[in-house]
């Protein structure tokens, strides 16, 4: 291992060569943690790795489709030799299923008529993917002093939000892929957190908004680094700080 890296906090982030990913893996090199890039093309995630080098970032690139458990315990176990631990992991990797279009305006989502082997495809990614790779840097976050871990929802993910006649998403489309995925993966979160919690592990969900980036054709009016900046604070929480939340920029979000 080398010295130095033994001595800064180390960041993986999946779903990082571009977007909100790249952008919270901008943001955490620049706060002096060594980053790790986890991308399902390599020579993408490469490019986005050498992009924060020049910036000054100490900053690698990880092949991992959260998908594919070869990829998943092979990024591990180069995570393990040149670094030995893991302090914070931001499953950030994730599909709408729709392609370029906001999910909760997608009419190939609405229950009645989503095509099944969609909803496998979103949940493979957004909530299995992240027992993937959670469960495999799991040995290596309990050797972390302060390890955390965030997992990067949607507003579309809360119960109470989607669920008011009244409220914010009455007018959307509904969703049995995107919508039920980030609510999973909020579940998830709090199961997560109950479990690591005797061991110093804090584990919260985010919403980071509706960000403009590749997977809503760029429709978003947040940039991806303000969307980045929850997923920072969460990333670097204190000891005393949340599990087992729920939070945007603005505060804690229902359930």
């Amino acid at each position: 291992m080398n010295e130095d890296a033994g001595r800064r906090t180390v960041a993986m982030v999946t779903g990082a060569n571009k977007g909100i990913g790249r952008a919270v893996a901008e943001e955490l090199a620049g706060r002096g943690m060594t980053v790790l890039i986890g991308a399902r093309d390599g020579r993408r995630g490469e490019e986005t790795a050498a992009a924060l080098r020049e910036a000054g970032g100490d900053v690698h690139a990880l092949v991992l489709d959260v998908t594919d458990p070869a990829t998943v315990q092979e990024a591990a176990k180069r995570v393990e030799e040149s670094h030995g631990r893991l302090d914070v992991l931001v499953n950030n990797a994730g599909i709408t299923g729709s392609g370029q279009v906001a999910p909760m305006d997608a009419v190939d989502q609405i229950p009645s008529s989503v095509d099944l082997e969609m909803v496998r495809a979103v949940f493979a990614t957004n909530v299995f993917g992240v027992i993937a790779v959670t469960n495999a840097m799991l040995p290596l976050l309990r050797r972390s002093p302060a390890a955390r871990i965030v997992n990067v929802s949607s507003h579309a993910g809360s119960l109470t939000l989607t669920s008011d006649p009244d409220g914010p998403f009455a007018a959307l489309l509904p969703s049995a892929a995107y919508t039920p995925s980030k609510a999973a993966l909020n579940a998830l979160t709090v199961q997560y957190a109950n479990e690591l919690r005797k061991d110093g592990v804090l584990v919260n969900a985010v919403a980071p908004g509706f960000v403009d980036t590749d997977s809503n054709a760029h429709t978003g009016h947040l940039t991806p680094a303000q969307a980045a900046a929850v997923v920072v604070r969460l990333a670097t929480l204190g000891e005393d700080g949340p599990t087992a939340g729920f939070f945007s920029e603005e505060g804690p979000l229902p359930w």
